[in-house]
């Protein structure tokens, strides 16, 4: 459904932008399965129509290539959307649920019912496919729903405030731009449920303020992610170990993402071979700068690169480690052995450094 291309400000009062956004659902038109589905083929003809705007904002945010945008948002989206367009019909519908025998001959159902008015935070680093994801699965469940953005990523913030309200229903969707107090305002409204991709000490916050509204929330957050590297010898199978560890960890937003690879643990005596297949499959992966996702901004590209300069580690450096500060890039590093304490150990790394931990086993042990 089409509507006015105004995006939502801060100044136009949030508390009218949610009471306008009750009357909508209290009015029942978004339990309706034909404006179900027409959100959801609206979302379906946003991200086809506006592919190449889609690819110039997530290079301007984020210089992810085309491939990196369409195969870890456009692709994931359409397909989602797809799915849930397939299943929405048996979704939606009641469900027999037994009773006891003392209630006999009555019948019970179980009815999928939409929870109201839902606020969805989107991340930077997949600012367009978190935005969405949550958005389609709210909008297939019969909510209104408000996107806010991450203001870490404008230009996709922009693009999303822009042609959200051009493909959806402009009245049952709104989308609010704006830094984080804007968050913090639009917490002080009941929500019906909210859902956030980001870091924790903001999860807390919104945890905090959700609370007073009794609201249910759903969190992605960030952590240590290890990968446990069990050798087998074999030529083929080490390759497609390698393969699946780039991939995982430098191929998604040059690392920014909650889940790469924050580290590897291998034994001691395989660690060599680990260390040069994955440095002369980089060489591969990565022939170019411009292959690979730039740091978000200054901040975070400092915060890297005092990882990388912290004393107990600079030595401990095996592959990579330059940084270009005027592009914002840092090429895929490999760091052996950091200490246990140190802080690329002990915080989530969220950029393209990869720490190698090795272990001795016994083999008393085995």
């Amino acid at each position: 459904m089409g509507g006015s291309t105004m995006q939502e400000k801060p100044a136009l009062g949030l508390g009218s932008l949610v009471s306008g956004l009750r009357e909508v659902y209290g009015s029942g038109r978004t339990r309706e399965l034909a404006w179900r589905r027409s959100q959801l083929k609206g979302l379906l003809r946003l991200l086809t129509e506006k592919e190449e705007e889609i690819f110039d904002a997530l290079r301007h945010d984020l210089g992810k290539h085309r491939s990196e945008a369409f195969r870890d948002e456009v692709g994931v989206v359409l397909k989602s959307v797809k799915h849930t367009l397939q299943n929405l019909e048996r979704w939606a519908a009641p469900e027999k649920a037994p009773t006891p025998l003392v209630s006999f001959p009555a019948t019970a159902l179980v009815v999928p019912e939409p929870l109201g008015v839902v606020l969805v935070f989107s991340c930077w680093n997949l600012p367009l496919g978190l935005a969405l994801e949550p958005l389609s699965g709210a909008l297939a469940a019969g909510n209104a729903v408000v996107v806010k953005p991450s203001e870490l990523a404008p230009s996709t913030a922009a693009f999303l405030a822009a042609n959200i309200p051009r493909y959806l229903d402009s009245e049952a969707v709104k989308v609010v731009v704006g830094a984080a107090e804007v968050g913090e305002k639009l917490m002080e409204h009941r929500w019906d449920k909210v859902l956030f991709t980001g870091g924790a000490r903001v999860g807390r916050i919104i945890m905090t303020k959700a609370a007073k509204h009794l609201t249910p929330v759903a969190f992605e957050l960030g952590s240590k992610c290890p990968c446990i590297v069990d050798w087998i010898d074999s030529k083929r199978d080490s390759q497609v170990a390698v393969n699946r560890i780039i991939g995982a960890k430098w191929s998604t937003c040059a690392g920014q993402a909650c889940i790469a690879i924050d580290y590897i643990l291998v034994e001691e005596q395989f660690a060599p071979i680990l260390i040069e297949l994955l440095k002369s499959t980089l060489e591969r992966f990565f022939t170019k700068p411009e292959d690979m996702a730039r740091i978000l901004n200054q901040r975070q590209f400092d915060r890297l690169g005092g990882l990388l300069e912290d004393h107990k580690v600079s030595c401990s450096i095996v592959h990579g480690g330059d940084m270009d500060p005027k592009t914002l890039s840092i090429e895929p590093t490999i760091l052996l052995n950091p200490p246990l304490d140190s802080d690329i150990m002990t915080e989530e790394i969220f950029g393209p450094l990869l720490p190698i931990i090795t272990v001795h086993i016994d083999d008393d042990c085995n």
